[in-house]
């Protein structure tokens, strides 16, 4: 279902720019559209309006508890849920779309989980490590990095770092516990963009 692809024949990815990695994200998302030889926008969004022109959203890494409680204050939640847009959040969004968290703060709740924020350590603990997911090899770049802790029967588990769970998928939402933005590998943007046209690989 792509409402605003089928009204102007462009599609439109919002990288929500209430705190984070944004600009990483937006850099990343555009190389990803041109690899893919496909006609669309990436834009930083703000706004509920903004939210509801969008075809897909991106939350990055930051403070989720802060990001919560703007995009209640925003009404962005309450877009993102109404309309069903997919959500690709990574990090601190990786916490924001859990239906459960370890800690009280606002949830957009779309992934049937439950997320430990910080279950890698604080910001010192911060590593680099060669992951799998979806059957590749991927640069693994983990700072202050969240872990699920269990999903329910409509999350499937994409990616493991041993024995903890770091990457999920619900229908078209997916959610990661890393930052793909802070290398120069595009294919999880690729996959995400390739899953909101319903075309993924």
């Amino acid at each position: 279902m792509r409402p605003n692809q089928a009204r102007n024949n462009t599609m439109k990815i919002g990288i929500l720019d209430l705190q984070g990695d944004v600009s990483e994200h937006l850099e990343i998302t555009q190389k990803a559209l041109d690899n893919l030889n496909i006609k669309a926008q990436a834009e930083k969004i703000r706004t509920a309006q903004e939210t509801s022109d969008c075809d897909a959203i991106i939350i990055s890494g930051g403070e989720s508890t802060v990001i919560g409680q703007l995009i209640v204050e925003t009404g962005i939640k309450d877009i993102i849920i109404q309309k069903k847009i997919p959500v690709f959040g990574t990090c601190a969004g990786m916490v924001l779309l859990a239906t459960e968290t370890d800690y009280e703060q606002p949830l957009l709740g779309i992934i049937d989980m439950k997320v430990k924020r910080n279950a890698f350590g604080r910001q010192k603990d911060s590593f680099e490590q060669e992951i799998e997911i979806f059957g590749d090899k991927y640069p693994g770049v983990f700072i202050r990095a969240p872990a699920v802790e269990k999903v329910g029967k409509e999350t499937q588990i994409i990616s493991q770092l041993e024995d903890t769970i770091i990457g999920v998928k619900q229908g078209r939402n997916i959610a990661i516990s890393f930052h793909p933005e802070l290398t120069t590998d595009t294919r999880l943007h690729e996959y995400f963009i390739k899953e909101v046209l319903n075309c993924a690989e």
